[in-house]
């Protein structure tokens, strides 16, 4: 073990890294997770047996909890936060002293060849020019405090030397810690439940990305590290570039029966329209291993287990 890149991972136990953990585990390194358990689940406990695996209870924006686990890490991966726009609504004053505010107290704690991989978000493109795909030298226009807070702290990270960060798609997937609040893995749980969604403003367009694609992300980032640290890299899909209506569709194939049609009034609270262009991080031989209609399969496996809400972020 004394050998073994040591990773220390803030909010280890949510949706990305009770699937980004064991990867990590399995691919060799000595991992050290800080996460308060908020959702009061134990998504880690079918890796607590091994060895490099240590869990700590605790608060990322608590010091006295981060400084001697800082100490003790070659690489920090920074997942903790609260996570899409509702949940950041509900709680504004935690979105920005966890999604940015700690953020920057780790950076503050790391020495100098401390390397440090951070995911944010693509919604950060706000809303994209019609037909044109956004890539990282894009404008940034977040729409929310989700998407403001996410941001800022890509610039603390990427200000500083020896980090490099990934813009998320949209993430969808089954995970240890799931969620059926994201937009595929909801139109997948509503196909499956209700066998019915009504859409609010069905044009608008995202990326997506596998939730297991994002861990391998993180492994391609390791291992490439100085050829692609202190840039950012759009990690998703680049044959899922889709509107909810034609995501719809895609769930439609798999699931029989599944009715969606447009909402004749209201509009979506969430404005975000854009399409993407993974090209930056295919150039670094990063290629995603899930497509979306695995992903689609995979859930409708996955829902019938889950029935309950206990699964979604609010």
């Amino acid at each position: 073990m004394a050998n073994k890149l040591r990773i220390l991972v803030t909010g280890g136990a949510g949706y990305l890294g009770s699937t980004l953990v064991p990867a990590l585990l399995e691919a060799g390194y000595a991992v050290t997770v800080l996460d308060n358990f908020m959702f009061r689940q134990a998504p880690l406990a079918h890796v607590c047996a091994h060895p490099d695996f240590d869990v700590v209870r605790g608060d990322c924006r608590d010091v006295s909890v981060l400084k001697p686990l800082v100490a003790k890490a070659d690489i920090a991966i920074p997942l903790a936060a609260l996570v899409g726009a509702p949940l950041c609504n509900n709680d504004q004053t935690g979105a920005v002293s966890i999604n940015r505010d700690a953020v920057r107290t780790l950076l503050g704690l790391l020495a100098k060849d401390q390397r440090v991989l951070m995911p944010v978000t693509n919604s950060g493109y706000g809303v994209g020019e019609p037909g044109k795909e956004c890539t990282e030298e894009s404008p940034l226009r977040p729409l929310s405090l989700y998407g403001r807070t996410k941001v800022e702290a890509e610039e603390l990270v990427l200000g500083r030397d020896n980090g490099m960060s990934f813009r998320l798609a949209t993430v969808f997937g089954m995970s240890p810690r799931m969620r059926i609040d994201l937009l595929v893995n909801d139109f997948v749980h509503r196909a499956v439940t209700d066998r019915a969604v009504v859409l609010f403003e069905p044009h608008f367009k995202r990326n997506y990305i596998h939730v297991r694609d994002v861990a391998r992300a993180f492994l391609h980032g390791i291992a490439n590290f100085a050829a692609m640290k202190n840039r950012p890299y759009n990690v998703g899909l680049s044959d899922a570039n889709l509107s909810k209506m034609e995501l719809c569709q895609r769930i439609q194939a798999h699931v029989p029966g599944f009715v969606f049609l447009e909402a004749p009034i209201g509009e979506d609270p969430d404005k975000r329209d854009y399409i993407v262009s993974n090209a930056r991080i295919e150039a670094t031989g990063f290629k995603p291993a899930h497509s979306l209609d695995a992903g689609i399969a995979e859930l409708v496996k996955g829902y019938r287990m889950i029935r309950n809400g206990m699964y979604g972020n609010v």
